[in-house]
């Protein structure tokens, strides 16, 4: 598999603390959205990796949560020496899930989760009818028209600039003058019947950050994890919950800086 384009963030001297993030962005994202995080936490390394399908990274299939695991391993192998390791993962949405199962095949070099609303057990015809939308309204006829989508989709409540970042970032010619993310638009698709598998829980005794975006209507992070959660890793697992739309990251980036901090 060729490696997935990466992006490394904050603190890179030799003489830096040996503290780094595996930063995890969620569907229809890219790596370089983590670059304002390394902002709220000095002194810390972030490793940002484009996804499968997404941003730089190759879009060739497959595109299945096992292939999306064994290629961020593989970012842990070639950018995080063994001296830095135990990192901490952090994940938003789909990224979310997949720190969930990182940690389950790299326990040992993982010290703890960051979730934030991790996106997975979703509802089957839910993710048939988003995934349908967005197919059918995957481009759009020029930057405005994809500004007004994002601000529909959930970045109402974030900050005017960083949509502007995402734009320039991010958008790109498509066919017929129209313009569209830089996504595969296939693998898009695939990653919505992945979201529908059951959920799976946080290895046991890991420390796990659990954020809600209570503005999600229907919520992401599904009460049956929660209370799964609850149940099986009550010692592990601390749930936040966050007054924005899903875009955490954005929206709550001090939230998401605290929580790092209190694991590192």
């Amino acid at each position: 598999m060729t490696p997935v384009n990466t992006y490394v963030f904050g603190d890179t001297g030799p003489d830096r603390a040996p503290v780094t993030i595996l930063a995890l962005h969620g569907l229809t994202g890219h790596g370089r959205r983590w670059a304002s995080l390394a902002d709220h936490l000095p002194g810390v390394r972030i490793v940002a990796p484009d996804l499968l399908g997404h941003g730089r990274s190759p879009w060739r299939p497959p595109w299945g949560v096992d292939d999306h695991v064994h290629a961020l391993s593989t970012v842990i192998d070639e950018h995080v020496p063994q001296a830095d390791r135990p990192i901490v993962v952090v994940g938003h949405s789909f990224g979310g899930a997949l720190a969930i199962h990182l940690a389950q095949r790299r326990r040992d070099d993982i010290a703890a989760l960051v979730l934030l609303d991790p996106a997975q057990g979703l509802d089957a015809e839910f993710c048939l009818e988003v995934a349908t939308d967005s197919l059918d309204h995957w481009d759009y006829a020029d930057a405005d028209a994809a500004r007004a989508a994002k601000r529909a989709e959930g970045w109402a409540d974030v900050p005017a600039q960083r949509l502007e970042d995402e734009i320039t970032d991010h958008l790109i010619p498509r066919p017929h003058g129209r313009v569209g993310w830089r996504v595969s638009a296939p693998m898009a698709a695939a990653a919505w019947s992945e979201m529908a598998r059951p959920a799976v829980l946080p290895p046991p005794g890991l420390p796990t950050h659990i954020v809600v975006a209570d503005r999600v209507d229907p919520p992401f992070v599904r009460p049956a994890f929660l209370a799964a959660c609850a149940a099986e890793r009550a010692d592990e697992v601390t749930v936040t919950h966050a007054d924005c739309g899903h875009m955490v990251p954005f929206a709550q980036p001090e939230l998401v800086a605290s929580l790092i901090r209190s694991v590192l």
